[in-house]
């Protein structure tokens, strides 16, 4: 029996906030959330036997560890409400605010759609998160949360859903997760992935590690102490630790790159960390005339970065002893960001106000990757399963690092070739390439590039059309989409009309095979939101779209279908509601509280306390579900758009007269700001007798007026009407009194 993963308290969660959050506001707000989230899931367990909200705290936990700002965190806490607990992206936003809803709608996965398959599906879902991570990278930073604590619980799931998770972390998550440099996240989620994946040679590879675990122990001592004097002799400051290569990586060099495992010279490294680039490289140059580097083994990240923003000396010496060891050498700022990536490198600053769009920003300007996925989900078409392909494929593979004339690092996937090269730069650029110079030599344009070449890309501009050849030459999906897109475009021009006039037949025959309305549905193809969610402008646009095969039209139909179908059940359902609720209103006849619904006996009656209606005032009935009949003031704004719900009532004015009981109205004053304005109105309130349950005042600076909400108690609308016009006529620089209505 597996050993299950270790509880975390929201206490836990809290020390972990505190460590970077001050504001007594703050973390009260984070409370709420988990006392709300524990609300939602009640009841709710997980495979595993543990309760619901247990995942989310560990989904917080790690979100607080890598200091991420409180509205991630909380979107952390409700990131499974919508999807699990029939929550709404507006309850979200009425109980905690608008940018929380937004995070957690976006983590939200896809409707399944019965026309989709399981692939199909995965790709949607895997595609609207990326969207979503392109806006904001809050997105996936709590999709990295909440698949870390899945993989850490997969035990829980049966044996071919482990596989299927773990091979889409493989696939997906972890291979994000390198993109942003988040390599504690990255290195567990591979290592969990592998053990499922691949559990006996997950297995050997600890038992090896195990093995040899003391002989590396003593080896490192050694090195580490030698290195340690050598340094303080020379005054440098400095710290140092030992790092171990994660199962993972030596699973990929053992099995993909067929090396044995006392081969593996990175085994283990000795980390060297310091106060600046200049210490650096001046440690470096210390070792180096101390041990005898091997050749070919020194990388130099700091001058020239990974793409995520990894820096960092790495060099292979030779010990004393004839040992092979891996010494790495960096700043304290670049072992937070090697560690941490994005999230250390935007970690967030109490005090200092979020701007998601400015993080975003400097997020662009900071990754070319990242920035090219912003491009890339705004152009792709509404294939999901292409997109996820080529964001594999272009960004998550690529691993080659080829550099412009002027050093500008463009990277590419394995195979890529100077087309490929030149489509990165520039779409533009790809279309117009009439040759290339590798490392200063003219190379045909089918030629794989390799780490560390030096590619310059020759132009005309008399040549504006790809060659379809070139398909078969480059290796990325996105240069590949570049040219089919050309290539349409060229020849659709001259046949647009004969293109168009086609596709809408095909399309109509289609249509009244599956028996929908052939012209009514043409409409809703001209639907700016319909057209908009396929990435085209026109109904020409989409039709030509159709004919090139880039909108899947039969996948577009199915969905149509299954959308009919969902309407007519929800509007069964509606109707079947609304009969039942009507039959009890005409079986039944009266009202206790001095409401009467005409030609009704006995049925839950009870006051709306959204507008609070009182005796006197013009009032509707509301038939809710559930509930029975809420009263509501006519002029209530949340019954103003209702048209089927609404019935008549009326006051009971023989109920009425015999009742001495108040009734609570919210009143808003507006007036000029000044001091002593709400210990005016508390006291005039108080010599005429009108009892005051709530208050609450603000002002504004910038206008100098104040505003104060009142809840107070009368008997009719004539009472409150008079005690209106009292307060007004009584008390200075009162501009308007008004009833207000809760949302």
């Amino acid at each position: 029996m597996e050993k299950k993963y270790e509880n975390i308290s929201f206490n836990d969660v809290l020390i972990s906030c505190k460590k970077y959050l001050t504001n007594e506001e703050t973390l009260v707000f984070i409370e709420k959330a988990y006392k709300f989230a524990a609300v939602c899931h009640e009841g709710q367990f997980r495979k595993t036997g543990e309760p619901y909200i247990n995942h989310l705290l560990n989904v917080a936990y790690i979100l607080a560890e890598l200091q991420v700002g409180p509205y991630t965190i909380i979107a952390g806490f409700l990131h499974d409400t919508i999807e699990d607990c029939g929550l709404t992206k507006e309850k979200i936003a009425q109980e905690f605010n608008d940018e929380i809803a937004t995070l957690v709608e976006s983590v939200t996965k896809v409707t399944q759609l019965s026309a989709m398959t399981q692939e199909e599906f995965q790709a949607e879902n895997h595609r609207k998160i990326f969207i979503a991570m392109a806006k904001d990278i809050r997105v996936i930073l709590i999709k990295l949360a909440d698949r870390l604590h899945n993989m850490r619980t997969l035990y829980g799931q049966p044996t071919e859903k482990q596989k299927r998770i773990a091979k889409e972390t493989l696939d997906v998550y972890s291979p994000i997760a390198h993109r942003l440099g988040i390599n504690t996240i990255k290195s567990e989620l591979e290592d969990l992935s592998l053990k499922y994946l691949e559990p006996e040679k997950y297995h050997n590879i600890s038992l090896l590690l195990k093995r040899k675990e003391s002989e590396r122990n003593l080896f490192l001592k050694i090195m580490s102490g030698k290195i340690d004097s050598l340094l303080k002799g020379h005054e440098i400051p400095f710290r140092m630790s030992g790092r171990v290569k994660n199962i993972y990586s030596i699973y990929k060099k053992m099995y993909v790159k067929n090396r044995i495992f006392e081969e593996i010279y990175d085994l283990q490294a000795l980390r060297i960390i310091t106060d600046t680039e200049t210490r650096c490289y001046e440690i470096l140059g210390y070792i180096h005339a101390m041990y005898r580097p091997i050749p070919g083994r020194f990388k130099d990240y700091i001058a020239m970065p990974k793409p995520n923003m990894y820096q960092s000396l790495h060099t292979t010496i030779i010990a004393d002893d004839g040992g092979i060891f891996e010494i790495q050498i960096r700043t304290e700022k670049m072992d937070q960001i090697a560690e941490g990536g994005v999230a250390a490198h935007w970690r967030y600053k109490e005090n200092i106000e979020y701007d998601a769009a400015k993080v975003q920003k400097e997020i662009e300007e900071k990754l070319a990757w990242f920035r090219e996925l912003v491009t890339f989900s705004n152009n792709e078409s509404d294939d999901a399963q292409n997109y996820m392909e080529s964001l594999q494929k272009d960004i998550f593979e690529a691993n080659v690092y080829i550099l412009t004339p002027k050093g500008r690092v463009i990277d590419l996937p394995n195979g890529s070739t100077p087309l490929d090269f030149a489509y990165k730069i520039h779409t533009q650029v790809g279309h117009s390439t009439v040759g290339a110079v590798v490392n200063g030599v003219l190379v045909p344009l089918n030629t794989v590039l390799k780490t560390g070449d030096i590619c310059d890309i020759k132009t005309s501009k008399n040549n504006s059309v790809p060659s379809e050849g070139w398909l078969k030459i480059v290796k990325t999906n996105s240069a590949k989409n570049a040219i089919k897109k050309a290539l349409i475009k060229h020849n659709s021009i001259e046949k647009r009309e004969e293109i168009i006039e086609t596709s809408k037949n095909n399309i109509e025959e289609l249509l009244r095979n599956e028996k929908f309305d052939v012209k009514n549905t043409f409409k809703s193809f001209e639907d700016k939101k319909f057209l908009s969610s396929h990435n085209v402008d026109t109904i020409e646009q989409f039709l030509i779209a159709v004919y090139n095969k880039s909108i899947n039209i039969k996948g577009v139909i199915e969905n149509l279908k299954a959308e009919e179908v969902k309407l007519k059940k929800e509007k069964e359902r509606e109707n079947e509601f609304l009969q039942r609720s009507r039959k009890k209103v005409l079986d039944h006849n009266a009202s206790k509280i001095g409401v009467i619904v005409p030609g009704v006996d006995s049925i839950a009656i009870s006051f709306s306390q959204c507008c609070s209606p009182i005796p006197g005032d013009s009032i509707k009935g509301y038939v809710s579900k559930g509930q029975g009949v809420k009263i509501h003031r006519s002029d209530c704004p949340n019954i103003k758009n209702e048209t089927q719900r609404l019935i008549d009532v009326e006051w009971d004015y023989d109920f009425i007269s015999n009742d001495t009981s108040k009734h609570y109205v919210d009143i808003q004053i507006s007036a000029k700001d000044r001091q002593m304005l709400l210990v005016d109105v508390m006291n005039y309130l108080s010599s005429i007798k009108v009892p005051v349950t709530s208050v609450k005042a603000s002002s504004h600076d910038t206008t100098g007026t104040a505003l104060i909400n009142l809840c107070i108690q009368v008997k009719d609308a004539n009472e409150l009407n008079d005690i209106m016009n009292s307060i007004k006529s009584s008390i200075p620089d009162i501009y308007e009194i008004i009833r207000y209505t809760k949302n």
